[in-house]
Parts: C-alpha cells; structure tokens; sequence
C-alpha cells in the first residue's frame, strides 16, 4: 500500500493507494497530520510520497518522522515517467506537474490539456509522447472576487454562490456572473485553441471548481477530483520501479 500526503495552502490530503487503484482519501487540516499514524497501521502502508506548497511546522514534522515507513519528499529532482520540458523545474509547483503525471496515466499516448480550478487556475499541456511542455497560472475563483473587493473603492466580497442570470441586474449577480463567465470563457478558449493545434486534444479537469460548457467542448473534458493524488502514486511506483 502507498501512503500519499498531499499537502496544499488550505489543507492536506492523505490517500492511500493499492498499486494504481485508491482506497480511501480523507481531507485533513495542513497544520496537524493527527490521524496519518492510524491510516498507516489501518491500511498495512509499506511507503509513502510527501508533496507539499507551504512550509511544514514542528507539529507535522515530527508526526511524519514518526512514520516507519521510507518517505519520498517531492522536489524540483525527483525523477518523473514523464519529459520535463521546464526551464525552472526547482519552481514548479508540486500539485501541476503531479496532474499532469496523473493524466498521462489515465490517456497515455494522447495530447493532452491538464486544467486544475483550485485556489488558482492552471493549464498545462503534454504531448502524446509524454513531453511536459509547460503551462500557465490564472487567478482562482475565490482570489477574483477577493481582488475585485480589495483593489476598487465600492464593489462589495460576495458570495459565489447565487443567482447566475447572463447578464448581471444587480451589482452583486453582475460580479458573480463576470467572474463565473470569465472563468468559463478563459478555460473555453484555451481549449478551442489548443484543439486547432492538436485536432486529437483531451482535456482533463480537477479541482474543487465546477464549471459548464456547451456540447462543442464537453465530450472531449474528462472532471477527475483525485488527479493530483493518482500522479503523486504514479510518481512513487514510478520512483520504486514499479511501472
């Protein structure tokens, strides 16, 4: 069993995985990693990968040190089944480079556009010979209406959720509408321009945003919530030479 602990800027994820196949996952604060002891004896965990954006307390040090298990900390030089083509890999964010090792795993062969909808938006594309050619990053839902409040004089922080008429006829549904159809409309043009490139294109999209989109577009879309988490296990079997 594989014990995968993806660490994020508002919390933790910890899964375990039985070869490719998940087991359990459970969403844990990213300031106290109290139950990974009971996972590990529970699910029999004989290794584990470590991913993570923010840097880890005293408190989550130590309950991962307390951990019998060999632990592999994802880093700019940990070897990938995959081409990385990026200049900078040190600054590459764990959980982008992770989707894309993810969905190589589900469509390998394929080219492919990678779009996580988190606390921001990220594109990456991979080519059907697993190349990684780089991607880019967006402001997250969340972190729009936020900018859209702190930076002018009078537009008020609202709710995302609410009334969602095209056209906004009020202050409040003309921002939620702008920056829910923004966000569709931007994901919307990157795939109508990646598909002109790559007529063969499939686009996979995780993250804990949904959006929708016309019939143009929806087929070739594949929505995966645990992306991230089957790249990270892709990621240690690969480490362990296990595919």
């Amino acid at each position: 069993m594989n014990l995968i602990i993806d660490i994020g800027n508002t919390f933790a994820k910890i899964a375990v995985f039985d070869g490719a196949e998940l087991k359990d996952v459970v969403t844990n604060s990213n300031q106290d990693l109290n139950n990974v002891t009971s996972i590990c004896q529970r699910f029999c965990v004989k290794c584990g990968i470590i991913a993570t954006v923010i840097q880890l307390n005293e408190t989550v040090r130590s309950q991962l040190n307390q951990l019998d298990i060999p632990l592999l900390f994802l880093d700019g030089a940990t070897p990938l089944p995959i081409v990385n083509l990026y200049k900078t890999p040190q600054t590459l964010g764990y959980d982008r480079i992770a989707a894309v090792v993810g969905a190589v795993g589900e469509c390998p062969g394929r080219d492919l556009l990678v779009i996580d909808a988190g606390t921001c938006i990220t594109y990456e594309f991979v080519d059907s010979q697993k190349q990684y050619h780089g991607g880019n990053i967006s402001p997250g839902l969340q972190m729009r209406f936020k900018a859209l409040h702190q930076f002018t004089g009078k537009l008020p922080l609202i709710s995302s959720e609410g009334d969602l008429p095209f056209w906004g006829d009020s202050t409040e549904t003309a921002i939620r509408v702008g920056v829910w159809k923004g966000i569709e409309f931007e994901i919307y043009g990157y795939i109508k321009e990646m598909q002109n490139k790559f007529p063969q294109l499939l686009v996979f999209l995780t993250g804990g945003d949904r959006f929708s989109f016309d019939e143009s577009v929806k087929n070739i879309i594949f929505a995966d919530r645990f992306l991230v988490l089957k790249g990270l296990n892709r990621i240690l079997n690969y480490n362990n030479g296990r595919i």
